[in-house]
């Protein structure tokens, strides 16, 4: 990094400001890792993560998807539609309020996800090979630091905290 906090003489260098920086290994993770899924399942990246979190979490309504995906509406609404048409997943009625649907996986695609999963473990360790076991739990402490700093800072658009996870945070896989 040039100078203190990605600044040089006349201001900021994008190339050199974290947030940046953050955001350019975020994308380019997340289409490395879309590769290897993409190629094999035909999946996107809005998918594959309404795939990982309908696992993880279970049927869950479309808005939840939405936060939990770090997705917009109209981004989760097309990937389920594309999800259903695929047999991965299926919508049911909530019993408790008749008005809402919830989302949940198919048997097939909890069979896709499990072969998703284990080729996202794989790469992912593949990815952290050329850090040591020392640098991976700092680099694991450190994230966790900075997520909690940014979901404690205030959003300037007057809304209250700017939360990681939700549809206005980062786009990563």
């Amino acid at each position: 990094m040039s100078g203190k906090n990605g600044q040089n003489g006349n201001g900021l260098m994008l190339e050199a400001f974290l947030p940046y920086r953050l955001a350019v290994l975020a994308h380019a993770t997340s289409r490395a890792l879309s590769s290897v899924y993409a190629e094999q399942f035909g999946l996107s990246i809005a998918e594959w993560r309404i795939l990982a979190n309908l696992d993880r979490f279970g049927p869950l309504y479309a808005g939840e998807l939405a936060e939990r995906s770090s997705l917009d509406k109209p981004k989760v609404t097309r990937a389920l539609q594309r999800l259903e048409a695929a047999g991965l997943a299926h919508r049911t009625v909530d019993p408790e309020d008749r008005r809402q649907v919830r989302i949940l996986l198919s048997r097939r695609g909890r069979n896709v996800f499990r072969c998703i999963a284990a080729l996202a473990l794989e790469w992912e360790t593949k990815f952290l090979a050329p850090l040591a076991k020392n640098e991976r739990r700092a680099l694991e402490r450190i994230l966790t630091k900075l997520m909690q700093r940014v979901e404690d800072m205030p959003a300037r658009n007057g809304r209250g905290p700017f939360r990681l996870g939700t549809a206005s945070g980062a786009e990563a896989s």
